[in-house]
């Protein structure tokens, strides 16, 4: 019996380790779950894409200068891997011009980033451009601007958004003055000769961004001032169409064009001017998740970086609350 006890002993060591060993592989509550804002500094403006490399990468509005670059697995822990530009390759056609609302995409093996180029109160003389790179990261090459709002004769022409569909490559952009589109030349680097414009929505948007779903295409932009601290009003907003051009429509079948829209994201008490959100991004369990910007209660200096799930009932979207969440469970990749 005295010659068992070691061996018993040994045989009870090892079930308790083991079972150690699989509790320390079993995530913990906190692992499941994550909480806004996913960055606590200002990245205003954000767009995203996902790269070969399995990396998303999220560009912003410079409030880092020459157009911040982040990167993560997880849409929640990231990392910034540099700027699309430097001082000296930055886009200089707005002279003191700053880089807003950057929107990237993969076109004919390049990154395309569009972005807007603008002073506070400039709104004839902002524009939009377009700069190229081989990697997500850059460097980015600029190409110069497609136009500016005293060229294409819409007052502050800027938040440009692409999107391709049946072949054909168009710009959306605008800024309370009206959201625009008009179509682009193959390589997405100029306007298509002879494309005209034609306006989409009226004059309460900016930060136009397009998802198509089930047949419909969705129109997200955002309405209010972007830019008072905890004064800010922004607002996420959606209507949808059944083309591409319009009209857009509320759940009423009242006109975007009129003004008329469907509230997505709004403030609460934790966080407001919530708007400009980024491109719908699904994970490995088919979710749909958006990122957007707000003025935090807590740290208001710039606007952060926010994370929903985006959910859909009668093919509309809804965020649980109507409001960013403060705490949620984390997309699955």
């Amino acid at each position: 019996m005295a010659r068992l006890i070691p061996t018993i002993f040994c045989i009870l060591l090892l079930i308790s380790c083991k079972s150690k060993d699989l509790s320390l592989e079993k995530p913990t509550g906190t692992e499941k779950v994550y909480e806004n804002p996913v960055i606590n500094y200002s990245l205003p403006d954000p767009s995203i894409i996902k790269a070969k490399d399995g990396y998303f990468y999220l560009y912003a509005t410079e409030d880092i200068r020459n157009t911040p670059i982040h990167r993560s697995k997880d849409l929640i822990n990231w990392e910034q891997v540099g700027t699309a530009f430097t001082n000296e390759t930055r886009p200089t056609f707005e002279r003191r011009g700053g880089l807003w609302a950057p929107d990237i995409n993969y076109i004919n093996g390049k990154y395309l980033l569009y972005y807007s180029m603008s002073v506070w109160g400039g709104e004839w003389t902002c524009g939009i451009g377009v700069a190229t790179a081989d990697k997500p990261e850059g460097p980015f090459t600029d190409k110069g601007k497609l136009f500016r709002s005293n060229e294409i004769g819409v007052q502050n022409s800027i938040d440009p958004f692409f999107i391709e569909e049946n072949g054909k490559k168009y710009l959306f952009w605008g800024s309370f003055r009206g959201l625009y589109a008009i179509e682009l030349s193959d390589d997405g680097l100029s306007l298509k000769q002879g494309a005209e414009k034609q306006q989409v929505a009226g004059t309460a948007y900016e930060g136009v961004y397009i998802h198509k779903r089930n047949g419909f295409y969705f129109m997200f932009a955002s309405i209010g001032s972007c830019c008072e601290g905890l004064k800010s009003t922004y607002t996420t907003v959606v209507g949808r169409s059944r083309n591409l051009l319009g009209p857009y429509l509320n759940k009423q079948g009242h006109f975007m064009m009129e003004n008329h829209h469907e509230v997505l994201i709004e403030k609460n008490a934790m966080f407001v001017g919530t708007g400009h959100n980024s491109e719908i991004v699904q994970d490995a369990k088919g979710k749909d998740w958006i990122l957007y910007h707000a003025v935090s209660v807590m740290n208001p200096k710039g606007r952060v970086l926010m994370l929903d799930q985006v959910r859909w009932k009668n093919d509309w979207p809804f965020v649980v609350g109507g409001s960013p969440s403060l705490k949620s469970e984390r997309p699955y990749f």
